[in-house]
């Protein structure tokens, strides 16, 4: 495991989790890899850090990255293709990582969506306000049969004081998405010291790299250092093999 990079420290081995659920890979269509080399560039460096299999999520945000299931699944042929081509022996598929606001409420029965095996969907929420939607978003999101699934909740500010919160999540169903770089203090100290509190409260369901590009590895490196996250990887507890089962 990191093998290139000549460290000494013991790191977490990213192998036990086998399925990376929450990525950036797909050229072009969001904030994540600008073109194809860098695709496969962060591709190499996630199977050399243990991944067997990558479900890459492209956002879907209104205002800034309309994106749909159908340029998703365009764009996962395409570096399906590459990476055959280049020889990577993992496997990848596509769902999205969707930002919940008013359109995406709206339009919520009209649209067809893109959930990781057709059952788990990845949300992300604000980082400046809680939607005021927020309960009805997730029975919207039940009620059509999927499983709501939290990215990053560790790095919405406004809940730094309000851990309940996540109990009241936990309660109604959605499953919370650690970041691998908050244990790297990527997204600053507060962020990091949630996340090893949500590992000790033990609600964390799963870890996603949230990997945008090449450059992501080092701070990668550093988080798997950090003992909380090792504590998290080595437990049995995270449920990412349950998103293919």
């Amino acid at each position: 495991m990191f093998g290139i990079f000549g460290h000494k420290k013991k790191l977490a081995d990213l192998g036990q989790v086998e399925i990376d659920m929450h990525s950036h890979l797909i050229p072009g269509i969001d904030d994540g890899v600008k073109d194809m080399d860098e695709s496969i560039q962060s591709i190499k460096l996630l199977h050399e850090a243990g991944y067997t299999h990558l479900i890459t999520t492209p956002h879907i945000m209104s205002d800034y990255f309309p994106n749909s299931p159908e340029t998703i699944i365009s764009g996962l042929k395409q570096v399906r293709e590459a990476v055959k081509k280049e020889g990577i022996p993992v496997k990848i598929d596509a769902a999205a990582e969707y930002y919940l606001d008013y359109p995406f409420f709206e339009n919520f029965n009209k649209t067809k969506h893109l959930a990781i095996n057709d059952r788990f969907l990845l949300f992300e929420l604000s980082f400046l306000n809680p939607p005021e939607i927020l309960n009805e978003i997730i029975f919207r999101i039940q009620t059509a049969g999927y499983i709501p699934v939290l990215a990053h909740p560790e790095r919405y500010s406004y809940w730094f004081r309000n851990f309940d919160q996540f109990y009241k999540l936990k309660d109604r169903g959605v499953w919370l998405q650690l970041n691998i770089n908050s244990f790297a203090d990527e997204y600053g100290v507060p962020t990091r010291k949630l996340a090893e509190k949500m590992i000790k409260a033990d609600i964390a369901d799963l870890l996603g790299s949230d990997f945008h590009r090449p450059q992501h590895i080092d701070s990668m490196q550093k988080a798997l250092g950090n003992k909380h996250l090792g504590k998290l990887i080595n437990s049995g507890k995270l449920r990412n093999a349950e998103l293919i089962s």
